[in-house]
């Protein structure tokens, strides 16, 4: 079956203009232009837009769909796949959220009572995703498995007062460690004060606390850019100099 932009629009429910801008940047061209000038699209296009729509769901951006569509080794099958996996732990993280606000609605109406610990299980399980998906790998490789485990268990265990002193220390760390930056001097007494905020930071998340663990930390925030960009967004220079200030605070 064939269709044009009009009839491709209404049945993949988004715009005509969406789809003309596919075709200005090639990355859904029609199948054909019929003697009329209109863009006539076929199954193979349909089948592609269909692709399209599912990375875009998953906020890929477009430049980065297009180079995988256009890929020597791109499989419809293997892409299928991994789209439904993703989008199964993307709709987990929504029921946590829906179950979280249902049970809220619930408590308002005078229904159950409903816990702080319930109150941010969804919050903290996306927040748990998040990290887990930018820097699992590392960590796991770096702590191995069951420490990661054990601090995610601790994390998710957290009461709201402790989750409200993390934000505000982790705020605060970040305050206090552009103003050490400023001095220059990581033995001085601002830039120790933000090493040990970091310490008592580290410590909601760690059963057991070692300096070794502390400067293999900070030192992790110093050859991963990841963890470059968070704190240098404060000042630049600010990892390695918290590197600096904790390997001083540790005496390592």
């Amino acid at each position: 079956m064939e269709y044009t932009v009009q009839k491709l629009s209404g049945l993949a429910g988004i715009s005509t203009r969406t789809l003309r801008y596919y075709d200005e940047i090639g990355i859904l061209k029609p199948a054909r232009i019929n003697s009329s000038g209109y863009r006539i699209y076929g199954q193979m296009e349909v089948d592609r837009l269909q692709q399209i729509m599912f990375y875009r769901e998953l906020d890929v951006k477009l430049e980065i769909i297009k180079k995988i569509l256009e890929s020597p080794g791109y499989d419809a099958v293997t892409v299928l796949k991994g789209h439904h996996e993703k989008l199964l732990d993307k709709r987990k993280k929504l029921d946590l959220i829906i179950q979280n606000v249902e049970k809220t609605i619930s408590m308002k109406e005078g229904g159950n009572i409903m816990s702080d610990k319930e109150k941010f299980e969804g919050f903290k399980q996306n927040l748990l995703d998040e990290n887990e998906k930018k820097y699992g790998k590392e960590t796991r490789e770096k702590y191995g498995v069951k420490q990661v485990e054990k601090s995610n268990t601790k994390f998710k265990n957290m009461t709201k007062e402790q989750y409200d002193e993390i934000e505000k220390l982790g705020n605060d760390i970040l305050k206090t460690l552009k103003a050490a930056v400023e001095t220059g001097d990581p033995a001085g007494e601002l830039a120790q004060k933000t090493a040990d905020m970091h310490r008592r930071w580290l410590s909601y998340f760690w059963d057991d606390y070692t300096k070794e663990a502390h400067v293999g930390v900070v030192q992790m925030y110093v050859d991963d850019e990841r963890f470059s960009a968070y704190y240098d967004k404060a000042v630049s220079g600010a990892t390695v100099f918290l590197r600096d200030a904790v390997k001083i605070y540790t005496g390592i």
